[in-house]
């Protein structure tokens, strides 16, 4: 079964117009969990990877396994206020407004190669975000994965111009 067909659409969610695709179905079929760990993690096994950053809160789940298939060590980033020691934030913008995302202090050290995991790619700005502020720990973010990519909403071209080459494994048109 195609990667795809384990996702499910969800018409107007959350509002009017957006077909949200839902990847709690794909996390709960065994076989296509393990297909696209194994997939996102293919291009990586066999090199040194330090770290797998996972935004919140399906890039846990996702970077999770990418991270224990690596065996790496994770990284969580997550909205401000809701880690529980020391952290480094930074502003990111989003579509309409901004939004701050933190992790600990500690980490990533100066060097480390990470690797940034999430479900999916939209705009870009969530993702764009973490990169800077794993940069700004000092770390080389190696690529950043997704399940999913929206491609007419440009963010994997935005991460791309940053120099951070995108790999997605299911692209969906619209938004």
């Amino acid at each position: 079964m195609p990667l795809a067909a384990a996702i499910r659409t969800i018409p107007d969610y959350p509002k009017k117009g957006i077909l949200f695709r839902d990847i709690t179905t794909l996390l709960g079929d065994a076989r296509a969990f393990r297909r696209a760990v194994d997939e996102l993690v293919q291009p990586w096994s066999g090199s040194k990877m330090d770290k797998v950053a996972g935004m919140e809160a399906r890039g846990f789940i996702l970077g999770g396994a990418v991270a224990h298939q690596l065996s790496a060590g994770f990284i969580p980033i997550r909205k401000k206020g809701k880690l529980p020691y020391k952290t480094v934030a930074i502003s990111y913008e989003l579509e309409y407004g901004f939004d701050e995302m933190e992790m600990h202090e500690d980490a990533v050290a100066a060097g480390e190669r990470v690797i940034l995991v999430d479900d999916l790619i939209a705009t870009g700005g969530t993702a764009a975000g973490a990169i800077g502020l794993l940069r700004k720990m000092g770390a080389e973010v190696v690529a950043a994965c997704f399940v999913i990519d929206l491609p007419d909403l440009g963010g994997a071209k935005k991460i791309e111009a940053l120099g951070v080459p995108t790999r997605s494994l299911v692209s969906f048109e619209g938004h």
